[in-house]
């Protein structure tokens, strides 16, 4: 059974290495290459991935346009905005851009179009104002009516209710109208 893992591999390696198994034994039984058995004898944890460059998309040099486009509309009126589908068209008709899909724009205008708006100082920013309540310096309190069925017969009652916004303690009361 192969291991699951690099490390579970390079673990094995050593392992059968130790116990007296030839180079070439073990490149057989895990059906791995010369320069692997010797870089798992060298070190017990293998080296990490090499990261991948990232490679140049087709949308990249219509990215400025775009850009370009979602900056005039933050002053346009909210009609006479440009729609993703709005946007491939122009790319389409203004600068021949046949290489590239509506799918490619439609996910790029949606990701930047919230950035340039906040880099404009128009977005929506996510904010928090905490509450604070001095004990015993606020309550609410609330009157109704209320029906409720009391041994078989439908009665209305007062209905008291207080809230205390410091321990956030609700009392309710029910008084029973009798006539």
């Amino acid at each position: 059974m192969l291991p699951k893992s690099k490390v579970d591999l390079y673990a094995a390696i050593r392992r059968d290495a130790k116990a007296g198994l030839s180079l070439r034994a073990v490149m057989r039984k895990y059906g791995v290459g010369y320069e692997t058995v010797q870089r798992a004898l060298v070190s017990a944890l293998p080296e990490p991935r090499k990261k991948m460059q990232p490679r140049e998309a087709r949308l990249d040099a219509f990215k400025p346009v775009i850009d370009a486009i979602l900056t005039t509309d933050l002053t346009a009126p909210r009609k006479q905005r440009h729609t993703a589908r709005r946007i491939y068209e122009r790319l389409l008709d203004e600068h021949n851009a046949v290489d590239i899909s509506y799918q490619m724009v439609r996910g790029y205008v949606a990701a930047r179009r919230e950035e340039i708006r906040l880099q404009a100082g128009k977005g929506v920013v996510d904010a928090f104002v905490p509450q604070t309540h001095k004990p015993g310096a606020e309550a609410e309190v609330d009157f109704g009516d209320v029906t409720v069925r009391l041994a078989g017969e439908l009665v209305t009652c007062d209905l008291f209710a207080f809230r205390m916004s410091y321990v956030g303690v609700h009392v309710n009361v029910a008084l029973a109208r009798f006539s």
